[in-house]
């Protein structure tokens, strides 16, 4: 593809990035499938992991989804066995937390990103994705 002028058009970081988001969604979400995982569950299991005791809003808000379908969410999560409410009353603030199933689903599901890692961004993916992982982990490095 190019422009009028034949030169190729700029290049635009936003649909890069897009772009690359929707491949990593994809092959995360085929990879998690037999734990019967998804990349929306994966999120809400490792911000509870990583805030025990979070609130309903606290997790709608980290998530980015609103407190209804948390309270859905969350309600399915319990159901399987992979989280608990440790206060769940009404007019209550609740107590999520992940029970050992939660703990040992997410411990699986943290080797398959592993994989998916190195498989996207290791040793022998596209050398501009190993780039963007190099600045990605630089930029978060504490």
């Amino acid at each position: 593809m190019t422009t009028e002028n034949g030169s190729p058009p700029p290049i635009s970081p936003s649909i890069v990035v897009l772009t690359l988001a929707r491949r990593v969604e994809t092959e995360l979400g085929a990879a998690l499938a037999p734990l019967d995982l998804t990349v929306t569950r994966l999120g809400l299991l490792g911000h509870i992991a990583a805030v025990p005791g979070v609130s309903f809003s606290d997790l709608a808000r980290m998530s980015g989804t609103a407190v209804q379908s948390v309270h859905s969410a969350v309600k399915a999560l319990v159901a399987a066995g992979l989280v608990r409410d440790g206060n769940a009353r009404a007019g209550s603030a609740s107590t999520i937390e992940l029970t050992s199933e939660g703990r040992r689903l997410l411990e699986a599901a943290e080797r398959i990103i592993g994989e998916v890692d190195d498989r996207l961004f290791g040793p022998e993916a596209d050398p501009i994705q190993r780039r963007l992982a190099d600045t990605i982990r630089a930029a978060f490095a504490r």
